[in-house]
């Protein structure tokens, strides 16, 4: 985990839409789960994107981490999400666990606690 916490958010990301592509998905769709996820704004999110921000970095300088993030629930790469006790590893493992949902094929609304669009 030390390792992707030190890459390029960019980079990161990039690997997340390409995922959700792959599978008919979009960009606009992995950033709608970011930006509910983690409180950024769109145009703090491009910054991002644009900038040098680690990917630790990124979740540790969240503006407002969804209280709801704490409802998703299952197992990415073998571990059940709910049961990660690092705030930070946490936080990553959802995004990757909303993401994966969406590349297989779960509407929005499903993968997003609270979420009725």
């Amino acid at each position: 985990m030390d390792r992707v916490l030190k890459m390029p958010f960019s980079q990161v990301y990039s690997l997340l839409v390409a995922k959700a592509e792959r599978k008919g998905r979009t960009r606009q769709e992995v950033d709608r789960l970011t930006l509910w996820l983690t409180g950024y704004s769109p145009e703090e999110l491009e910054q991002c994107m644009e900038g040098t921000v680690t990917y630790g970095d990124f979740f540790r300088n969240a503006p407002a981490i969804n209280p709801l993030s704490q409802q998703v629930t299952g197992k990415i790469c073998g571990v059940r999400v709910e049961e990660i006790a690092d705030p930070l590893t946490r936080q990553i493992r959802v995004l990757d666990k909303l993401v994966d949902g969406l590349a297989k094929g779960k509407p929005l609304e499903k993968l997003i606690p609270g979420e009725n669009s």
